[in-house]
């Protein structure tokens, strides 16, 4: 819905970004995670999942008005991506890989869940949930309880763990929207 508010309107105008370039870090890394583990499902939805992210990116930076920002945002990312598949491709030996590279997108999961909430302050500063997306509430909830009950079948505690705080933090913004109703949206 953000993709296609972004093509409607022409504008990123109450679109976070970050929550996309923490999910498109996020689906990288557990791309690699896949691919090391040979874990299929991971696999396909990463791919997927990277793809889409990137292209959000793109219509983003493509409508934005500050394009440099968003561009060093970016480049940060690429800079990260590219360090972190050094370091376990060189530095890290193949027996401890796999451990490596679940800590880390372990991290990158919590980042990308609580990305959203960094504009937690302004919500309540402004009673207005207008700059959170419900559509990305909703989904972060669905995919977090879902790579949740995945993680505990497999039993990997590196899919496990991190997905608890996307079912959290959607919790905390469902209650957000319900405290802070659209209705009450003042114009500026």
């Amino acid at each position: 819905s953000d993709l296609r508010q972004m093509l409607a309107t022409k504008s990123v105008e109450n679109i976070q970004f970050l929550p996309f370039l923490t999910t498109d870090a996020n689906n990288l890394s557990w791309l690699g995670y896949g691919c090391l583990k040979g874990d299929g499902t991971v696999i396909t939805v990463n791919a997927i999942g990277a793809a889409l992210q990137t292209l959000y990116i793109l219509v983003y930076l493509y409508y934005s008005p500050a394009k440099r920002p968003v561009l060093l945002q970016v480049l940060l990312l690429l800079a990260v991506v590219v360090t972190g598949c050094g370091y376990f491709t060189i530095l890290v030996d193949s027996g401890t890989r796999l451990t490596h590279l679940g800590l880390f997108c372990s991290i990158f999961t919590i980042t990308m869940y609580l990305s959203p909430l960094a504009d937690l302050a302004k919500v309540v500063r402004s009673k207005s949930t207008r700059c959170l997306s419900f559509p990305l509430t909703v989904t972060t909830l669905v995919a977090s309880s879902s790579w949740t009950l995945y993680g505990v079948q497999l039993h990997d505690p590196y899919i496990t763990v991190p997905n608890v705080p996307g079912i959290v933090t959607s919790l905390v913004r469902f209650w957000l929207f319900q405290r802070y109703r659209p209705e009450q949206d003042k114009p500026y």
